[in-house]
């Protein structure tokens, strides 16, 4: 069965970056991943290569920023102050290099703290890879006809995808 809109992929993958590092991959404990094709669950650039591909076909591609987590805009760079962060917990102090969720005009959003200078805390909304040349290494281990549940849900089931 070839890769198609509403099929159930899974697959093992490797991804690198432009300098050969490893930056994520599937592994023994995780096991493979599984993905609903043609449904957003993974970068359009990917989802774009795996069309028309089978089990047991391993190829390699590289997925530009725009295909891929997008180009790294500034403006997703804010300065906010620090008096926002005052946990209960007094333990729990924002850090450099922290994720954090705010709330934005779009709904909730995951920032990282990159710098805090005096009462200022500098969030980056960027998610980490954009900007980012993403280099795939892929084997295909299954594709099989999504559930209709799965197609509603709009994410594979099952023991590699997410379940509810």
């Amino acid at each position: 069965m070839e890769i198609s809109q509403d099929t159930v992929v899974t697959m093992h993958y490797v991804l690198k970056n432009d300098n050969g590092d490893i930056i994520d991959q599937s592994t023994e404990e995780r096991g493979p991943l599984s993905i609903l094709q043609g449904h957003g669950n993974i970068i359009p650039g990917l989802e774009e290569e795996l069309l028309g591909k089978s089990k047991g076909d391993t190829f390699a591609t590289v997925i530009s920023p725009e295909h891929g987590y997008g180009e790294y805009q500034d403006t997703m760079v804010q300065i906010v102050p620090l008096s926002g962060f005052r946990s209960e917990d007094e333990n729990e102090q924002v850090q450099e290099g922290m994720q954090v969720q705010v709330e934005t005009n779009q709904g909730p959003a995951v920032a990282i703290v990159t710098k805090i200078e005096e009462e200022d805390v500098t969030l980056d909304l960027n998610h980490p890879l954009a900007g980012e040349t993403l280099h795939f290494e892929i084997e295909v281990v299954e594709v099989r006809s999504a559930e209709e549940n799965e197609i509603e849900h709009g994410h594979a089931h099952g023991p590699h995808g997410h379940s509810h």
